[in-house]
């Protein structure tokens, strides 16, 4: 038996990139649906798919009998084969409809090629669908995939069955407007009560079709608005709800300080805030009360231009118990803001400072000196970074995963440091225009790597790819 996406056949064309697994044709209408995963992106990781369950091996203890591969009884231990009286064989299904098989056989396949076995059979589908088999995925659709053209012209709401079937907990609706966001929910089975997370991307969503969905989407708890500009602040101050433990608001032009204002005020239990507003001052990070600083523990501003060290003192007073802090494009902050991050957030175990062309070496000696339990730092484009700087991060023992893109003032010298660095599992240098080959070799001295970025680097050879399969066996080079 053959099927699309088993070894001999041709994979169906629609490989994963960055998260993103475009589904093929589905007799449901959803043709162009993709499923993302779910967890935040790993950067510039390839998408694979969940490992396989262990399976126990066969036990030799006992091996079978010819009888018992035909099918028959098995003789007892120690007793003659010919004592037994033959019967018929006993029925068993056919390897290729064998769910317990089968449960364990698909555990191999990416989620693009589980859509398509699922249109194999019916037996297939039945195993397939279940919702172990897409656990952290999420269905991306796009307004035009939401309908069915009728014959005379009308449109019909597809048939999200198979998704309910599957068990999905979040959804990622592209490009819609307030009329599909009420047909999705009368549509779903499970939007009342199921649906976890809500993601909205492009939409022209207005203040009340934000309220209506929050008000009847009651199992919401995530929400990600990102490109949405139909809404407003009072929108955000009608709909919130205390359930919602993680927002995400990025790329809506009317959310400013008093945007900040409603979610400090109506999310008390908030977790995770993450948020890309151009307009957003100091003023609006001294809005979270005692609540959130017992509550959240992540927080990202990214491009928010107008933040400067005044805001971060905000932030360190309000938030105290923050494990990960960005401040990705806040281009204002300087050494002295890392030094109040460094001195007062010592629970952090991620920082990001990336974009931020005010950063020095002296930023990076308050960190080392303090965050002791710091295992991510991102310094892509911190253009004024050194080998000096390198130097303060090789004493941070904890610290696993460090990138350094487009650091253009990185040298060898500075890359001898980190190969003190036993903890490191992630090192970025795309971009490093400095690097030699000979510098880079030296990597192979951190053999726990476990993923190297060499990507627009000059000193990034093919003889040196060739070198580091052979000496550094475990690590995934990313040319």
């Amino acid at each position: 038996m053959s099927s699309p996406g088993i070894a001999g056949d041709p994979k169906p064309p629609c490989s994963p990139r960055n998260g993103l697994v475009k589904l093929p044709g589905q007799p449901n209408g959803l043709g162009a649906a993709s499923i993302t995963k779910g967890t935040p992106a790993a950067k510039n990781r390839p998408c694979q798919p969940p490992p396989p369950p262990s399976l126990p091996p066969p036990s030799l203890a006992a091996p079978l009998s010819r009888a018992a591969l035909a099918g028959g009884p098995c003789p007892p231990a120690g007793g003659p084969a010919s004592a037994l009286v033959p019967g018929p064989p006993a029925e068993r299904p056919p390897l290729a409809t064998d769910e317990k098989i089968l449960s364990g056989l698909f555990w191999y396949f990416s989620a693009c090629e589980k859509c398509v076995l699922a249109q194999v059979c019916k037996a297939w589908r039945r195993v397939l669908y279940q919702p172990k088999f897409w656990a952290g995925l999420t269905p991306v659709l796009h307004a035009k995939e939401l309908y069915n053209v009728l014959p005379g012209g009308e449109k019909e709401f597809v048939n999200l069955q198979g998704f309910a079937a599957r068990g999905f907990e979040g959804f990622c609706l592209v490009g819609v407007s307030d009329l599909d966001i009420c047909e999705f929910i009368d549509n779903y089975a499970l939007s009342k009560k199921g649906v976890k997370a809500m993601s909205l991307k492009r939409s022209t969503i207005t203040d009340a079709g934000l309220e209506v969905m929050l008000e009847q989407m009651q199992g919401v708890v995530r929400l990600e608005l990102s490109g949405c500009n139909d809404f407003t602040e009072a929108g955000l101050w009608s709909s919130l709800s205390a359930r919602i433990t993680s927002l995400s608001v990025s790329d809506c032009i009317n959310v400013a300080d008093d945007a900040i204002a409603a979610i400090s005020q109506l999310l008390p239990n908030l977790a995770e805030l993450s948020l890309q507003a151009y307009h957003v001052t100091d003023t609006a990070l001294a809005y979270f009360t005692a609540r959130q600083g017992h509550s959240t523990h992540t927080l990202r501003l990214l491009s928010c231009w107008e933040i400067t060290n005044h805001g971060v003192v905000n932030v360190v007073h309000s938030l105290p118990n923050l494990t990960a802090l960005s401040l990705s494009g806040c281009s204002k902050v300087t050494d002295d803001g890392v030094e109040l991050v460094a001195e007062n957030l010592r629970k952090l175990r991620s920082l990001d400072l990336s974009w931020c062309p005010r950063i020095t070496d002296m930023a990076l000696e308050y960190v080392a000196c303090d965050l002791h339990r710091l295992e991510e730092l991102v310094l892509d484009r911190c253009v004024r970074i050194t080998d000096t700087g390198l130097s303060y991060l090789s004493t941070m023992s904890s610290l696993r995963s460090l990138y350094l893109r487009w650091c253009c003032q990185v040298q060898d010298f500075g890359l001898k440091h980190l190969l003190a660095m036993k903890s490191l599992r992630l090192l970025s240098l795309a971009g490093c225009p400095l690097l030699t080959t000979t510098g880079l070799s030296g990597l192979v001295q951190l053999q726990e790597l476990e993923e190297l970025e060499l990507t627009n680097c000059p000193g990034a050879t093919p003889e040196l790819f060739k070198y580091f399969s052979q000496h550094l066996p475990r690590c995934l080079v990313i040319e």
